[in-house]
């Protein structure tokens, strides 16, 4: 087995999802739990979500990127890979920190869902009133 020297590595979470993301130097190949970004990702926007740092820092074709993901939808799941690549490439370069940060993709999205309440149907419905 061989070793990548420049390997960065960074977590990313977002509702319940986790990624684990490494970053190379290389072509711009990016997968996420073996399978490329556009067939893991099927929608548009959530692969184009999930490589948005790449653009900010104008180093798509440039980074190569690895993800592994559990937990959550495929929303959540985009997100958490943004906010992994996004920490890497931060420990790749300092520099590029303050164009992350700029673009909000270093800030982790802080929204849960809600817990159900008891005696309710769910978090803020409420059964039906009745007077009689």
């Amino acid at each position: 087995m061989s070793t990548a020297t420049n390997v960065f590595m960074g977590t990313g979470r977002r509702k319940t999802a986790t990624a684990r993301v490494r970053i190379t130097e290389g072509t711009g190949k990016l997968t996420v739990n073996g399978a490329e970004f556009d067939r893991y990702f099927t929608h548009d926007n959530f692969s184009r979500q999930a490589y948005a740092p790449l653009l900010t820092t104008e180093l798509r074709e440039k980074i190569d990127v690895t993800a592994n993901v559990a937990g959550g939808g495929v929303a959540g799941q985009a997100g958490a890979v943004a906010h992994g690549i996004a920490r890497a490439l931060q420990k790749l370069n300092p520099e590029l920190r303050a164009a992350l940060k700029q673009a909000g993709h270093l800030t982790r999205d802080p929204r849960e869902k809600e817990r159900k309440k008891p005696g309710q149907p769910g978090a803020r419905k409420r059964f039906q009133f009745s007077k009689r």
